[in-house]
């Protein structure tokens, strides 16, 4: 099944079955108030739909509006910690995102004043489905509801100011998370599935999920060892090689440009670019 949550036509937050071009309502009166919601109820799947929309009548909203909590994990890739040229660690690099960076596929990522190294990284996201601490490996598949994708966009220069990473990735408007939540059961070999972005059609990053450093039950026994994780959190899982900031020349994201992440059967999310205003 595939997910989304959108505005209707009126400006009503809801959320429902992705189908084509149709999107099947499954949110309404006397319903789970939105996705993640639905998610914690463990009713999603058994919520039969109500009106039918055209994709093209309705405003999609970032997958998970209302996260309690974003995860990123920072130089999860081999080729991307080279090219960072910084040693790798013992335990997953962990840092947080804010709910207001990010935008829904097909809305603008908007470039501030205050940096000109506006970077892209595509990412593959998961998203949590029941309460969990301490959760152990070989547990770990249990707790994923289901799979997006993530434009974790970066002002590098703010990103450097020391040696936290949070300023230069929360920014207003600045990453991107959708469109859909893919569930597990429509994922043969999660692996074999590449992270590409392109910058205006050209391809810029390319490689398997298969090169994570640390895998996705790592990721999820980490973070569940220092908090509780809840359903519709969000773990943005890291981004290989090839970012604009470690080309020569470097190649930063401007008005005008369009990106793209696609991760195979899971889709694809498209952000264009604008400065604010």
């Amino acid at each position: 099944m595939r997910y989304v949550s959108f505005l209707r036509p009126d400006g009503t937050p809801s959320y429902g079955r992705l189908d084509g071009e149709q999107i099947l309502e499954l949110g309404g009166a006397d319903r789970p108030a939105d996705l993640a919601a639905a998610i914690a109820a463990g009713t999603l799947a058994a919520l039969e739909p109500g009106r039918t929309w055209a994709r093209g009548d309705v405003v999609l909203l970032p997958l998970i509006p209302n996260p309690g909590k974003i995860f990123c994990v920072g130089l999860n890739y081999a080729t991307h910690v080279a090219e960072t040229g910084r040693e790798q660690k013992d335990h997953p690099a962990i840092f947080t995102r804010w709910a207001d960076s990010l935008v829904a596929d097909g809305q603008p990522l908007v470039r501030p004043p205050e940096t000109q190294r506006f970077d892209y990284e595509g990412e593959l996201a998961i998203v949590i489905g029941r309460y969990g601490r301490r959760i152990p490996r070989d547990q770990a598949w249990d707790y994923v509801a289901g799979y997006s994708i993530f434009q974790d966009g970066s002002a590098r220069d703010w990103q450097r100011h020391n040696i936290q990473f949070t300023p230069g990735k929360n920014f207003p408007a600045t990453g991107g998370f959708g469109p859909a939540l893919v569930t597990p059961d429509e994922i043969d070999d999660l692996g074999a599935l590449r992270v590409q972005t392109r910058l205006n059609g050209a391809l810029v990053q390319d490689q398997p999920i298969a090169d994570m450093i640390w895998d996705i039950p790592t990721i999820i026994e980490y973070c569940s060892g220092f908090t509780e994780l809840a359903p519709g959190d969000v773990i943005a899982t890291g981004t290989p090689g090839g970012v604009g900031d470690k080309r020569t020349p470097p190649l930063y994201m401007r008005a005008g440009d369009v990106v793209e992440v696609s991760i195979g059967s899971i889709g694809t999310l498209t952000n264009p670019v604008i400065d604010e205003a």
